[in-house]
């Protein structure tokens, strides 16, 4: 068995590996090549953690196995990131454990890849204005992956406690590009690409606030109950998401679908795009809205990608087991 501690996968893993893993998967699971197991997610009534299991398997490059973790909001007081994982590979062919793999910092990255998959596939062409709303520790890799997809001008953003919003802006500021504080509303009628990053029970983003022409990815609403964005924004646009059930139980599709003004029907896998089966963005003024629940799949094509490249560089841990 292999081990790829937490510390050595900032050097193994970038933002275009976590992409091409992200992409890659998303595709396979709409060619029903890859697919996920139930998810397990509960609180667990100590230190307000919610902890749970998100699992897999893809047929095409043989990734078997799980993530186990969640989030612990009173970490980041400790110098601690909030989400915390540890992804577990088995072999697809005899079931033994294959490796053991630090989980933090891949989850950032596939996350952030997922959105940014999602702008590449489904954004305005001629997109300038890049709106985030959320200013936690993931929105800064959100953002550094979405500007890889369009060439954004400005960025904008809104918090529920500003005094936050300064990682934006200096996030922004790495970039090259502007950055403004910016209420809802200016953020829904400016930003052609609207990104989420929170842990809300209450939607932020209401439907009065976007006219069209956007497109937004919701990438905060990953727990039944959770909802960043209006139920009727979301029965509005043109809904693309990573897993249909994840979607309809656990992502932001869960209220449109409850209140009955979005069907299953309606929702679209992001991977029919990618594989052509779907046209995606099919107008200028349309809004598209990308629910990334983040599957399991995602977690294993990634820490895939890290063990291989772990084993290559020599800095895997080989253990028997």
């Amino acid at each position: 068995m292999f081990i790829v501690p937490e510390s050595e996968i900032a050097g193994l893993i970038d933002r275009d590996a976590s992409f091409t893993a992200v992409e890659s998967v998303f595709a396979a699971m709409s060619s029903k090549d890859a697919y996920n197991f139930p998810v397990i997610r509960e609180a667990i009534g100590h230190a307000d953690a919610l902890y749970g299991f998100k699992s897999g398997f893809d047929r095409k490059s043989l990734a078997l196995g799980l993530k186990s973790g969640g989030y612990w909001p009173g970490n980041e007081a400790n110098g601690l990131t909030n989400h915390q994982s540890t992804v577990i590979l088995f072999d697809a062919d005899t079931g033994k454990v294959k490796a053991l793999v630090g989980g933090n910092l891949l989850t950032a990255l596939r996350t952030a890849a997922a959105s940014s998959v999602s702008i590449k596939h489904l954004a305005p062409k001629n997109a300038k204005v890049l709106g985030m709303i959320g200013a936690g520790h993931q929105s800064a890799f959100q953002m550094r992956a979405a500007v890889e997809q369009r060439n954004f001008e400005k960025v904008i953003g809104w918090n529920f406690h500003p005094e936050m919003l300064s990682r934006l802006a200096d996030t922004a500021s790495e970039l090259g590009l502007p950055f403004e504080e910016a209420t809802l509303e200016q953020i829904g009628s400016d930003a052609d690409v609207i990104i989420s990053i929170t842990a809300s029970h209450d939607p932020i983003l209401m439907d009065a606030h976007v006219s069209g022409g956007t497109h937004i990815a919701c990438m905060g609403t990953d727990t039944k109950g959770k909802q960043e964005v209006d139920a009727a924004l979301v029965a509005r646009a043109t809904v693309f998401t990573d897993e249909i059930a994840q979607a309809i139980s656990i992502g932001e599709c869960q209220h449109a679908i409850a209140n009955g003004t979005l069907l299953e029907a309606d929702i679209i896998e992001l991977g029919s795009v990618i594989n052509g089966d779907h046209v995606g963005r099919s107008s200028g003024g349309e809004i598209t809205l990308f629910d990334g629940t983040g599957v399991g799949l995602q977690d294993l094509a990634v820490a895939s990608a890290a063990v291989d490249l772990a084993v290559e560089k020599g800095v895997a841990i080989e253990v028997d087991f």
